[in-house]
């Protein structure tokens, strides 16, 4: 169940996804009538997705795509959109399907009170610590579980990119850093990203420890509800965060590759 009761409406999801948008700043964003168009080459894919969030009828919703679909051939890439129910245009999705878009890579945007992810923290948490910049120790963790291998200096660029006050937790078993996350304050809401437990720590706490870190952190930035995006089909991360006090505020999915 979300955080959030009543106030879960469209304009809450949209304005929580361009907060994720914010969080995860393309080098090149262009906006067309409430559509972000975003580019990042060397980023991941979903840093360089489309972000629909203008209404429009059938017409203008088919000159919208082929903008995008432009934008992306004019820098060597292709167009991917994200898709919300409820936050993007009617018609969207199936318009893009007729033109041989795929449907994949189903997510989940959750919301917890930080006030409820305290109270739900272990016992036993391990010891974490904030830096307000990402540390070499922070980046092996975060690249050992999500790096694709090649140079890292995108990802470093994009994390520079970052305006907005961000905490970079790093949990640690000895002085070794096992477990990370980042945080990000936007408007009265904490977004949390790039949560990464080594193997060897999982099972023990870490990623706990780093969302009660989190939840401290976002109350001294005067920030009551946190909010994370994570894939439908990843079962172990669900667990984890309905366990903290996490609920889905909404599904959503993308349209891929022709």
């Amino acid at each position: 169940m979300s955080a959030l009761g009543a106030e879960s409406g469209p304009e809450t999801v949209r304005g929580l996804q361009e907060r994720a948008a914010r969080a995860l700043p393309a080098s090149t964003v262009e906006h067309s009538d409430g559509w972000w168009l975003r580019h990042a080459p060397g980023c991941a894919w979903w840093v360089e997705t489309v972000l629909p969030h203008g209404d429009g009828g059938r017409a203008a919703l088919a000159c919208r795509v082929t903008g995008a679909e432009k934008f992306y051939a004019d820098r060597g890439a292709t167009a991917r959109f994200q898709i919300t129910p409820g936050a993007c245009p009617p018609g969207l999705d199936a318009l893009l399907a007729e033109r041989g878009y795929r449907a994949e890579s189903p997510m989940s945007l959750q919301t917890a009170s930080a006030v409820r992810v305290l109270c739900d923290a272990p016992a036993n948490s391990l010891r974490v610590r904030l830096d307000d910049q990402p540390t070499s120790g922070w980046f092996d963790v975060w690249s050992a579980v999500h790096g694709r291998g090649g140079t890292s200096a995108p990802e470093w660029d994009m994390l520079r990119r970052v305006n907005a006050p961000s905490a970079y937790a790093s949990a640690m078993i000895g002085g070794a850093v096992v477990a990370v996350g980042r945080a990000v304050v936007d408007t009265g809401w904490v977004g949390l990203f790039g949560m990464a437990t080594a193997p060897r720590a999982r099972g023990r706490g870490a990623a706990r420890s780093v969302l009660a870190a989190f939840a401290e952190w976002a109350g001294g930035h005067h920030a009551d509800t946190m909010y994370l995006q994570v894939e439908q089909d990843n079962v172990p991360a669900q667990r984890l965060y309905r366990r903290a006090g996490f609920g889905e505020l909404a599904g959503y999915h993308y349209r891929g590759v022709r």
